[in-house]
């Protein structure tokens, strides 16, 4: 059974950094793709980032490019986002997910799996 177990969110001021992680098991994910998505109070789930299982690329949503980064260990079938210059509009619980396929995207119904969900506050 695929299992994604996020962690690292917490309460930032304005400006901090915070680095999330997002553990998987149940099977190996390095050939496949890993997202990050977010929800903030009463909006819709947001693509965040995405980064593919085959030459690793990544994409972002033009509120985070510059800011955030997505990359992957693929030996400790682990995915991660460093978010740096935090603005209080990032507040949000953050969704790790997993794709049944080698290329990204950034439609949530896309992917297959999905974590539980960390929540990020970014306070003035």
């Amino acid at each position: 059974q695929v299992h994604l177990v996020e962690s690292g969110g917490g309460l930032v001021q304005a400006g901090d950094s915070l680095k999330l992680a997002c553990a998987a098991s149940g099977r190996t994910f390095s050939g496949y793709a890993m997202g990050w998505f977010r929800q903030a109070p009463g909006k819709e789930r947001e693509f965040v980032t995405a980064t593919s299982g085959s030459d690793f690329s990544t994409y972002y949503a033009e509120s985070v490019k510059g800011r955030f980064t997505i990359f992957r260990d693929n030996a400790k079938n682990t995915v991660y986002l460093q978010m740096n210059s935090l603005k209080l509009e990032d507040t949000a619980v953050y969704y790790c997910a997993v794709r049944d396929s080698s290329l990204r995207r950034t439609s949530a119904e896309d992917y297959a799996y999905w974590g539980q969900g960390t929540q990020v506050t970014v306070s003035s």
